[in-house]
């Protein structure tokens, strides 16, 4: 009965995956009017034979340190959204063009339902996707070694990086599309990079020795001892904060561009990279102190 829930869970995860991708590609194709951007559902390739690999080798069991499965539905949909959002983009100054309901013609294009669809669409795919990877997450079998308590941290620091995310992008976006189409694509890209912290979770998963005798922690390297830590702060300096903060320092100093929303968060990036660094400097003095008083142990023990 077990094998058969794990099975299930592990079948209409992937099912929703394929199924908001190929909505995705979809929607590229009826807003750039081309059937050729219907050859992106080739991306689905890699996803679906993950989900054949994982069935038959691993009973639908995912992996400790690493999701595939999540790795290649990112793989599928990324590029559908980065064409969304240059398309919105593009078609952005002739979309705001009505701003008064000053004439009929002006009410009907605000109230025209294609173009009112397209801009629901595409604001809203961004949440569905981050949802889905929450959900997806959560629905997916237990990798091996990881616990429930672990999950449930996962999750949490997946709801706290989605909610960053999605701020990051509707924000800054909006700020600089106007002024500095160029700056998309930078933007676009940190933002991919940035979902790359959605297939890891060694953030959580703790890889500490068992033991505690002198073959144990006692004589484990910082890496090990600390791995847990060590990532949660590459994943926040180079990963999510660290970048988030160079493009809107970018924004506000090349741009001119300052509103109370942008500088707080600026500000609430540079806490978290100064606190992670102060962390960083913690971890490696504990580490250090805790190694001199075993050394200073092991001579007294010696000399007696």
């Amino acid at each position: 009965m077990l094998f058969l829930v794990k099975f299930t869970c592990a079948v209409v995860t992937r099912a929703l995956f394929i199924l908001i991708s190929l909505i995705g590609v979809w929607r590229v194709t009826g807003v750039k009017d081309d059937n050729n951007y219907w050859f992106l559902t080739f991306l689905f390739l890699p996803l679906v034979i993950e989900m054949f690999i994982t069935l038959k080798r691993r009973k639908g069991q995912d992996y400790k340190w690493f999701s595939p499965a999540i790795l290649m539905f990112l793989i599928s949909i990324i590029p559908s959204i980065w064409i969304l959002e240059l398309h919105h983009q593009q078609n952005q100054s002739s979309s705001m063009k009505c701003k008064k309901l000053d004439s009929w013609e002006n009410v009907k294009g605000v109230i025209n339902l294609n173009e009112t669809m397209g801009n629901l669409t595409y604001h809203n795919y961004l949440k569905v996707l981050l949802i889905l990877l929450i959900v997806g997450k959560w629905l997916l079998p237990l990798g091996g070694g990881v616990t429930r308590d672990e999950l449930s941290q996962l999750l949490l620091i997946f709801v706290g990086t989605a909610a960053d995310i999605l701020e990051f992008t509707s924000e800054t976006l909006s700020d600089v599309k106007e002024n500095s189409p160029q700056l998309v694509y930078i933007i676009l890209a940190v933002w991919t990079w940035s979902m790359l912290q959605f297939p890891l979770q060694l953030s959580v998963v703790n890889s500490k020795p068992e033991t505690e005798g002198e073959g144990g922690t006692q004589n484990a390297s910082l890496l090990t001892r600390h791995s847990t830590d060590i990532w949660s702060i590459v994943e926040a300096l180079f990963i999510q904060d660290g970048p988030f903060l160079v493009v809107r320092l970018t924004v506000m100093t090349y741009f001119d561009v300052f509103h109370q929303m942008l500088v707080f968060f600026a500000i609430k990036n540079f806490l978290v990279v100064i606190l992670n660094l102060y962390r960083l400097v913690v971890i490696c003095q504990d580490f250090r102190a805790h190694g001199d008083k075993r050394e200073v142990v092991v001579l007294s023990h010696d000399s007696v």
